[in-house]
């Protein structure tokens, strides 16, 4: 599965906007088994495709039927962070 477990941050160091968290520094980074997306901050950039370990970011588009739930996941960890 993308991510999960790994959250190396090569993501968050290149990403212009700051739409990747936890970051290293946040509370949260210890006990989040992995890094989430703001899709209502993330400009589609493509910054952070490249920079992936694992091969977890895509387009929206383009990403695997299989791990097309990550979006609403990640999407749902903004909600609920935001209150």
């Amino acid at each position: 599965e993308p991510c999960i477990d790994v959250k190396d941050t090569a993501c968050v160091d290149v990403c212009p906007v700051d739409c990747i968290h936890p970051t290293k520094t946040e509370p949260d980074f210890e006990k989040e088994n992995k890094l989430y997306i703001d899709p209502e901050e993330c400009i589609d950039c493509g910054a952070c495709e490249p920079v992936c370990p694992v091969e977890a970011i895509f387009e929206e588009a383009a990403a695997p039927d299989k791990w097309k739930h990550f979006t609403r996941i990640d999407a749902d960890w903004y909600k609920n962070r935001k209150g």
